[in-house]
């Protein structure tokens, strides 16, 4: 007989700690998986809500033949309080006043 060192055969829980290790990664990819797609579904279903939101009123468009001074005073009103309201953005305000003062 062969009075060599003992080899000892390690390889069952080599292996049973490399399909566990495997397994919990796999389960962690898949939770993570699952939280990325609910939050995806949130975000769409937010944007569904924003688009049927009715529209605000566009802005009164200015009146041609040089309307009076306190004509355009009130429609710089409305302009503000729609923009205060959240219905027109910094951009859309500043355009449409730049426009009502050009006229």
């Amino acid at each position: 007989m062969f009075a060599g060192p003992r080899v000892v055969r390690r390889r069952p829980l080599l292996r049973a700690a490399v399909v566990g290790g495997t397994a919990y990664a796999a389960g962690r990819r898949s939770a993570d998986a699952r939280s990325a797609e609910a939050y995806q579904d949130q975000r769409l279903s937010a944007l569904e809500d924003q688009q049927s939101a009715p529209q605000p009123p566009a802005p009164a468009a200015p009146q041609q033949g040089g309307g009076t001074e306190s004509s355009m005073m009130d429609q710089l009103g409305q302009l503000a309080a729609l923009h205060q309201q959240g219905a027109l953005t910094d951009e859309e305000f500043a355009a449409a006043k730049a426009k009502l003062l050009a006229s």
